[in-house]
């Protein structure tokens, strides 16, 4: 889901930090937009605002945008919706994950699945987001440039 909102007419768009260990200290190109793997006989715009509900806390209510597909570099196939809603990043909720950490120690330790959320124009945006995901911040843009 590419939550987005209008600040001073500008667009400005919720990006997610992975959380985990793997994810810490890094930043270019490691946000994303909140996401998950789709549940068998589930529907994807369903699916799409749990992700987003477990991932940050946040409902969203109102008109969803479907926008074009996306194919991620390790060939992951990324359906996404944009809606405008705002969310404070201090409320956010994230479910957590377990695994073994450090590796090999035995010891299992859970992390969140998003450690932050933050708000970016979309010019900063594009240096944050995972690179395949730049072409739905083009999509959002687009919407807004055509109307």
């Amino acid at each position: 889901m590419l939550v987005y909102r209008r600040r001073a007419g500008a667009l400005e768009v919720l990006l997610a930090h992975p959380g985990g260990p793997y994810w810490r200290g890094k930043d270019a190109g490691a946000w994303t937009i909140p996401k998950g793997g789709i549940d068998e006989g589930e529907d994807a715009m369903a699916c799409a605002l749990r992700e987003l509900r477990e991932e940050t806390g946040l409902v969203v209510e109102g008109p969803l945008v479907e926008l074009p597909a996306i194919r991620q570099k390790g060939g992951k196939r990324v359906r996404a919706w944009a809606v405008e809603a705002d969310f404070d990043p201090a409320a956010l909720t994230s479910l957590t994950f377990e695994m073994e950490w450090p590796p090999r120690s035995g010891r299992r330790q859970a992390f969140p699945e998003v450690d932050r959320v933050e708000w970016f124009d979309l010019s900063i945006a594009r240096g944050k987001i995972n690179a395949a995901q730049v072409a739905l911040l083009d999509s959002l843009e687009q919407q807004f440039t055509a109307s």
